[in-house]
């Protein structure tokens, strides 16, 4: 996936701030899996970037921060059989973890209260329950 990173709107990762690490897979490829190098790992300095506002960089940080390894965020893809596929699966992750992890937060939800006739149609199911209960006790 050569090429800057598209994360929104206004943020793009340079392709030089994108480290690409390439080694064999696991997967699917028949003979062609022990001499390819189809896996990809895509790495970014998500702490060194400039390619961030502040403060998008460090809602970034604090959101990913299980996940960053000195500061470096990595993904890797191995699902495909072709190496070029497999950047593509990459890039395409790294911009979706990125991406959520720059959104604004949710807006805080506002309490509100039942409303009394919804109070009172519960309190009214709850007794004809308990009365069909309580008839299916005494008929036995």
């Amino acid at each position: 996936m050569p090429g800057p990173l598209q994360i929104s709107g206004s943020v793009i990762v340079p392709e030089t701030e994108l480290r690409w690490r390439f080694s064999r897979s696991s997967g699917p490829g028949g003979q062609g899996v022990n001499t390819t190098d189809s896996r990809v790992e895509l790495g970014f300095d998500l702490a060194a970037t400039d390619a961030f506002p502040p403060a998008l960089k460090d809602r970034a940080l604090s959101r990913l921060g299980p996940r960053l390894v000195h500061g470096v965020i990595t993904v890797t893809a191995s699902e495909f059989r072709s190496q070029l596929r497999n950047r593509e699966a990459a890039g395409m992750r790294l911009a979706q973890l990125l991406r959520e992890a720059i959104a604004p937060p949710a807006r805080k939800r506002r309490p509100t209260k039942p409303s009394r006739g919804a109070v009172e149609r519960r309190i009214a199911d709850k007794k004809r329950r308990s009365e069909l209960k309580r008839l299916r006790r005494d008929g036995l």
